[in-house]
């Protein structure tokens, strides 16, 4: 007498995402809002220039490696040893990176390393490999501003020290993988400066570092994903055939705006 065999259902391997990964360090560290200290946007007023380290990653066109940096500084919840580590594969850190979506593994890999040497080549992180040959990758925050000193938490009791903050949506609703560079990096400058700021283009290259172009691209990016808000303001111009100068001020929308008492630590490991 012949048997049926029951069928077995077939299991399909779930395939894990950046997007995926990023939402995991950042649930693992328990943290409302990301920190970062005004420095890597724009350092303190009596330097000159008044570029922070932002300037290079802007005018690299490096999207690859800023996205980078900020889900670093997110996954950085806590302490190691006295110092701000995150140990991983270094296929995650591709993956975080988003370089193993279109990828082999090897190339995955050595795009996730090429892009941490960057980092660390330009004073915000150090990276090490856990032992000779392995595949984990130890990276650990260096202080914002590049100058090499070690991170710690910012408090924001003096100008040096003051932060602004990213809300872990941004990350978790993939804006941050949707938004072009110069959008990204106009974010960065309008969640450090006061609400309803004016960016005006003739002096962004003194204050940031980069070009006219790049602002108004950045700006547009902001209002496609409904990032910020925007108003008219006018100035006086007795000189001028309308006696007066529209400009447009900006702000982050209200998510994108956590209370000022949002603590900036996370877990410590």
């Amino acid at each position: 007498m012949k048997t049926s065999k029951k069928p077995v259902a077939l299991r399909q391997k779930p395939e894990a995402t950046g997007l995926d990964a990023r939402a995991r360090l950042l649930d693992r560290n328990k943290r409302p809002i990301v920190p970062l200290r005004h420095a890597f946007v724009q350092r303190p007023q009596g330097h000159s220039p008044r570029h922070g380290p932002l300037k290079t990653f802007v005018r690299n066109g490096d999207l690859r490696g800023l996205r980078a940096y900020l889900t670093i500084v997110g996954a950085s919840g806590g302490t190691r040893d006295g110092a701000w580590t995150t140990q991983l594969d270094s296929l995650v850190w591709a993956r975080l990176f988003d370089a193993e979506a279109t990828a082999t593994q090897l190339a995955a890999r050595t795009a996730a390393w090429r892009t941490l040497d960057r980092l660390e080549q330009r004073g915000l992180i150090t990276k090490n490999r856990t032992e000779r040959g392995a595949r984990r990758i130890e990276v650990t925050l260096l202080r914002e501003d590049a100058s090499g000193e070690p991170y710690t938490r910012p408090d924001g009791q003096d100008e040096s020290d003051r932060f602004l903050r990213i809300p872990t949506a941004f990350w978790k609703n993939d804006l941050d993988a949707k938004i072009t560079l110069p959008g990204l990096a106009m974010l960065l400058v309008v969640a450090k400066e006061k609400p309803w700021s004016a960016y005006p283009p003739d002096r962004m290259e003194e204050w940031y570092g980069w070009s006219a172009d790049t602002t108004q691209r950045g700006l547009k990016a902001l209002l496609d994903h409904d990032l910020v808000e925007r108003r008219e303001t006018y100035t006086p111009a007795p000189l001028s055939p309308t006696g007066s100068t529209l400009m447009y001020q900006y702000r982050l929308v209200k998510w994108m705006r956590p209370p000022a008492g949002s603590r900036p630590e996370g877990n410590t490991k």
